[in-house]
């Protein structure tokens, strides 16, 4: 960081704050997940020309033709996942890194194992993460349609694109007991929290429309 780019985490202590206070107050995310939000600076995630919309509760674009969640859908998932220290989280679609910064908080960032399509991103993700103190966070480039299985089994896994299903793969990676959450649909999303069974089924429950861009891969 030089004195021409002055981007201290403090310039925007505010607004994260405004920002973490505002989605504490919703009834499906706990103080614990917006406590989460406030800690992540979302400015270091985004390009350099969207860090005056970083605490914008919107999605926003990261390159490649990607987005990164608004952060209300990143806090909603985390919430829906129940995310507890220590647990072991696999997430698809690693994005910006901002997702897995959030995890991070709630789980350690030791736990958290994140594949991307785009090798751009991932390079990227992994760059932003190191800056932003969660370089712990492991980031491998692939197809997320696999998964990450030297890793397994996960406590959580989650989607941060749309699929038409939970990834056969994902879903066997993740532990009986655990839980999955995705956006799921084709022309229209919803996004899904599923519990995984001991037989190695899932039981799915809506939790409302959303709308991603699609998972890659696959073929």
């Amino acid at each position: 960081m030089t004195d021409e780019e002055p981007d201290s985490d403090d310039e925007f202590a505010s607004e994260r704050d405004d920002l973490a206070d505002a989605l504490a107050k919703r009834p499906n995310v706990s103080e614990r997940v917006a406590d989460a939000i406030r800690a992540v600076p979302r400015h270091e995630f985004v390009p350099v020309d969207q860090r005056d919309a970083a605490y914008d509760d919107r999605p926003l674009p990261i390159g490649e033709g990607q987005t990164v969640s608004a952060p209300h859908v990143v806090a909603i998932m985390a919430d829906e996942l129940d995310l507890r220290e220590d647990d072991r989280v696999l997430e698809v679609g690693t994005g910006c890194g901002y997702h897995a910064a959030v995890t991070a908080e709630l789980v350690g960032a030791e736990g958290v194992y994140s594949v991307e399509y785009v090798a751009a991103l991932a390079e990227r993700a992994r760059e932003n993460l190191a800056r932003a103190g969660y370089g712990d966070v492991a980031v491998r480039q692939g197809d997320g349609h696999d998964g990450w299985p030297e890793h397994a089994p996960y406590d959580a896994a989650y989607l941060t694109c749309a699929a038409p299903e939970f990834p056969d793969a994902v879903v066997k990676q993740v532990r009986n007991g655990g839980r999955l959450v995705g956006p799921i649909g084709d022309a229209s999303q919803r996004l899904v929290r599923a519990e995984k069974n001991e037989d190695g089924g899932l039981v799915e429950s809506d939790e409302g429309p959303v709308r991603f861009v699609r998972m890659q891969g696959g073929e």
